[in-house]
Formats: structure tokens, sequence, C-alpha cells
């Protein structure tokens, strides 16, 4: 997920509260002001002695030759760092875009994030915004929260459908509304997961619930932003998640409720390319996953041969993060 953060020295009041309210996640202020940020709301500080410490955490760096582009490479791999550029832009960048990552471009307007967040087709992980313009830094917000990540999305074809005995299943309910053909990736295993539709469609029995997924049962996987997974039963409130859409792009999710209940489940086993997909489910009308044309498609429904979405990986997990490594989970 790309970052924003923003410029507020001098201090100005209104700038950190547009900052507060448009979800950037941390602001640059002068030395000794760290308090008087935090009267506002909860929000990150860069200083001396803020939350990201400028210097030991954070380093401005400022690119005017090859060799300056040589040095934040090195710097990169320790440090996170904002890059300055003068007369070159673009170049610069793409070069650093294209050896390292964990860079943040210094912008002025929403231009200009844009710019830097499609660099190469990659961007930069995230814009340091220094304005007083207010509309502007809200602009900037809303370009940096459009610019999710594109998961792969394949066809997997059901090869199996059969109902289980009681189990626990969780429902995640978000503090986001989703539409048709989004959901979340849910599996078995770790290494391939079906596309779980929310509960955004309307129905004659229960009124919809776009801002929930039911996921499945306890001990599945679920991806999160930034690649990493968690067993259904670990999500909390205040947990952030990924929705996904048909097309593969991505916003995280704010979790703001997690219901677990006894409900009778179900196995749906499919394959991609002859490779196992599987998940548990509630067995219900009102759970479905993901068509190739981003259609809902009850599992109730689901036969032999029924196509469905689904994402493949092919390292491991150990504690949620990839490893390359052998595991079989069967």
């Amino acid at each position: 997920m790309k970052t924003i953060w923003v410029k507020a020295i001098p201090f100005n009041k209104e700038v950190v509260t547009t900052a507060l309210e448009s979800g950037v996640e941390a602001v640059w202020i002068e030395d000794g002001l760290e308090e008087k940020v935090r009267e506002l709301g909860k929000i990150k500080t860069i200083s001396k002695n803020g939350d990201l410490k400028v210097g030991k955490d954070v380093v401005e760096f400022e690119i005017n030759s090859k060799q300056d582009e040589e040095e934040a490479v090195k710097l990169s791999k320790l440090k996170t760092l904002i890059i300055k550029t003068n007369d070159w832009t673009i170049i610069p960048l793409e070069n650093l875009i294209a050896q390292t990552s964990g860079l943040i471009a210094y912008v002025q307007n929403a231009k200009e994030t844009k710019t830097a967040l499609q660099i190469l087709e990659k961007g930069v992980d995230g814009v340091l915004l220094e304005t007083t313009d207010l509309n502007e830094i809200k602009r900037c917000a809303e370009l940096v929260k459009d610019v999710g990540e594109t998961i792969e999305l394949v066809v997997a074809k059901i090869t199996k459908v059969e109902p289980l005995g009681m189990g626990d299943r969780v429902c995640i309910d978000t503090c986001t509304n989703m539409k048709q053909g989004e959901g979340m990736l849910v599996g078995n295993s770790s290494n391939a997961m079906f596309l779980v539709h929310s509960e955004s469609i309307e129905n004659p029995y229960v009124e919809p619930r776009p801002f929930r997924v039911n996921a499945g049962a306890i001990h599945a996987y679920i991806l999160l932003p930034n690649g990493k997974t968690k067993y259904l039963s670990e999500l909390k409130i205040g947990d952030e998640t990924l929705i996904v859409n048909s097309k593969g792009k991505t916003q995280p999710a704010i979790v703001g409720r997690i219901k677990i209940e006894k409900r009778p489940l179900m196995l749906v086993e499919g394959e991609i390319n002859s490779k196992p997909v599987s998940l548990i489910l509630q067995n219900a009308e009102t759970i479905r996953l993901c068509s190739p044309d981003g259609s809902p498609i009850s599992v109730v429904l689901l036969k032999k041969g029924s196509e469905v979405l689904a994402h493949e990986e092919d390292a491991g997990r150990h504690f949620g993060i990839k490893i390359e490594e052998s595991i079989i989970e069967k």
C-alpha cells in the first residue's frame, strides 16, 4: 500500500487537522510540537523526537548526480528516504525505483503525486506533500488511496462440494461498504485462496450487509495488505484487512467487528491448472464465491465444473510472511 505524509513546517493547525481527516499517516513537524499534534488527534509525527525520528528512521536525500543515486540506494537499505530532486525529476526516481524500495517522493501538488505514484508502473512507496492548500491535501490523499496494489486472479474449476458438520465460522464486518464483485481472498491453504464475495447482494430473506464477508471456518488463511496473511481466528477489531475486486484491484479496510458463530459447514474444493484450492465455508445460500465475470455465485449452486475466481502463490508462510520453503498442507 502507498503512503502519504504531510509536511507542516511551520506548524499549521488547519494543515494538521485536514491531514488527520484525510487519512494521512504522518505529519512532519518542528521539534517539540509532538504534544500539540496529539491534542488534535492520533497521527504519527515525524521530527527529531517524533514517532518517526528524523535522521534515525527518516532521512531527506537530495539527488543531484549519479553518485547521489548510488548513495541513496545504499542508504535506503537502512532508512526510509525522502527523495528531493532539482531540475530532473522522473529519471532519478526511475533509476532508484528500479534498484530499491522504501522511497518517499517530495511533492507539492496532486499532479506531482500522481506522477510519482505511476513511475515505471510501480511508483514510489509514498509521498511527502508540502502545501498549505487544504483541498490539495484532500486530493492527494484520495489519489494515494486509489492506488491499491493489483493481485493476479485466476479461474479455478470446482471439483468437489461436500456438506460437513457444525463448526465455527468467521464473519468479518469492516468499516467499508463493498459492491458487487468485491470480497476477500480466503483459503484452507495460504498458497491458494478463493475470492469470497461480500454480503452486498439483495435477496428476499435477509437484508444485505455490504460491509461484511462471511469468510469461512476459523482455521482458514486470509490475505492482508502487503502480502501478509493471518488465520481468521486471529483477526480483531482495528486490524486492517484487504478488499479485492474481480479485476484484482485491492483496497485496505479496517475491521470493525468479528463474529464467530457455530454454523453448518461445507467443503469447497477446486483446481487451478491441476493445483488444488479449497475452503470450508458456512453452508447457506447467502455465502457466495465470485464468477470470472465478477458476478456472485452461491455456494449451494456450485457443482463440479463450476468456474470461480481464485489466487495462487508459490511461497509458503511462516507467521503470515512469505518464505521460500517446502511446505505440504493437506
